[in-house]
């Protein structure tokens, strides 16, 4: 599995002293996450469940990622960058919208991505 700078991603998403837990999973476990947690039965890219203001845990679907990076013409790195700042956003209390989108593209840009 290539490395991902995921402490750093996390650190300027997430409050200080935030406890993440992340599992990297493929389309069965996160298919399952949703059925059962959000009444949802699609394959998420991600998923983020906070448990408390301040500890959550991500459910990040490499599959989906290759898949979107292939669809994109994006490095496949790049997406799971993406898809994880995404995660931690919505755990920091963002929702989706042109605001999230922009603090997605600062913290993976001033990662290169």
């Amino acid at each position: 599995m290539p490395r991902l700078p995921f402490e750093t991603i996390a650190h300027h998403a997430l409050p200080a002293r935030y406890q993440l837990s992340l599992v990297l999973c493929g389309d069965s476990l996160a298919q399952r996450m949703n059925r059962e947690y959000r009444k949802k039965t699609y394959r998420p890219n991600v998923l983020s469940f906070p448990n408390s203001s301040s500890e959550g845990e991500i459910f990040l679907n490499v599959r989906a990622a290759a898949r979107e990076a292939k669809k994109y013409g994006i490095p496949y790195l790049s997406r799971l960058a993406l898809l994880f700042a995404h995660g931690c956003l919505h755990l920091s209390g963002c929702d989706h919208g042109a605001a999230m989108e922009a603090r997605e593209q600062r913290i993976l840009a001033r990662l290169g991505y």
